[in-house]
């Protein structure tokens, strides 16, 4: 498997929305709103990708000034690719493209727990959510 990285704005809207549905993070976005889905892509600040050939297999979407704080808004790997360091690897990337000084921060999905402590993340239990609707 040769999986190649890249810092990559420009992925179509219906391959987010493909990887999404072939990865777990599928459940929890607005799948069935391409609308959206294109406003989060060209209105994240970092988006670094994972691709097998020409398959998008992997994605961290991140919203940052890069210097505080970076809210990783989507983590998502094919669930045919996971477990093989992808989404470590992605997260590896995001930071690398941060100030040192800058804190990353994410919503797990509760079955990702011990992903992310995995990865060196610390539980907050003073995270807050007001849902938008879609």
């Amino acid at each position: 498997m040769d999986i190649s990285y890249r810092e990559d704005k420009e992925i179509r809207v219906d391959q987010a929305i493909d990887l999404y549905l072939r990865s777990t993070l599928g459940q929890r976005r607005p799948v069935g709103r391409p609308d959206i889905f294109e406003g989060m892509l060209k209105n994240a600040t970092l988006v670094l990708t994972a691709w097998d050939g020409e398959v998008l297999v992997g994605i961290a979407r991140t919203l940052t000034d890069f210097t505080y704080v970076a809210y990783l808004a989507d983590l998502a790997v094919d669930l045919a690719y996971q477990r093989k360091g992808i989404g470590r690897e992605l997260v590896r990337r995001t930071r690398l493209c941060l100030e040192p000084s800058c804190t990353i921060v994410l919503l797990a999905a509760p079955a990702a727990d011990s992903y992310y402590a995995g990865l060196g993340f610390e539980p907050n239990p003073r995270g807050w959510v007001l849902r938008g609707e879609w």
